[in-house]
């Protein structure tokens, strides 16, 4: 626990008032700068979102990219998708994904068809069961998006959701 005066002197020293990462994280020394704090603080609130959307899937033995792919797939429709096309798509970039497909079509959740005119081109649709899985993930997802983001006020939501852009931009 950081008593009054740690934070006083890290905020007359470098300008800001530490937040509550320092304590949640047990970090003993100030963390330097604002750049920094801020990026500890989205790698942390990822890490906390994507442990919530888990638990979710959990029941449903998917990992949050497999459930990515399922949304990606449902949203291609009867044209499918390459595994380009469904890599570029991805939030959260898996360098596998031929395997995580492998994994997909062993479940029956989707389907691979190869093309007649050239054998390198595979498609990927969900299958009958892929689309009832995806779409009866689709209230618990909404109910953890409401959990974890209904406290906060639509203006505060845009907000971030423009930070976020740009701090992605800006990389």
């Amino acid at each position: 626990m950081f008593s009054l005066l740690t934070i006083v002197v890290v905020n007359d020293y470098y300008g800001f008032v530490a937040g509550k990462l320092q304590q949640e994280i047990h970090q003993t020394k100030a963390i330097r700068r604002p750049e920094e704090e801020a990026s500890l603080n989205i790698v942390r609130t990822a890490d906390v979102l994507m442990l919530a959307l888990s638990g979710v899937l959990k029941p449903y033995l998917l990992s949050a990219t497999q459930y990515n792919v399922l949304r990606i797939l449902r949203g291609a429709g009867k044209d499918g998708a390459s595994c380009k096309d469904i890599g570029r798509r991805l939030v959260a970039r898996d360098p596998d994904i031929t395997r995580l497909m492998d994994r997909l079509e062993q479940r029956e959740l989707v389907t691979r068809d190869r093309a007649k005119e050239d054998r390198r081109v595979v498609t990927h649709r969900l299958s009958k069961a892929g689309l009832d899985l995806v779409n009866e993930l689709d209230r618990p997802i909404e109910a953890l998006h409401r959990k974890t983001m209904g406290h906060m006020k639509a203006r505060k939501l845009r907000d971030l959701i423009g930070l976020l852009e740009e701090i992605r931009a800006g990389i």
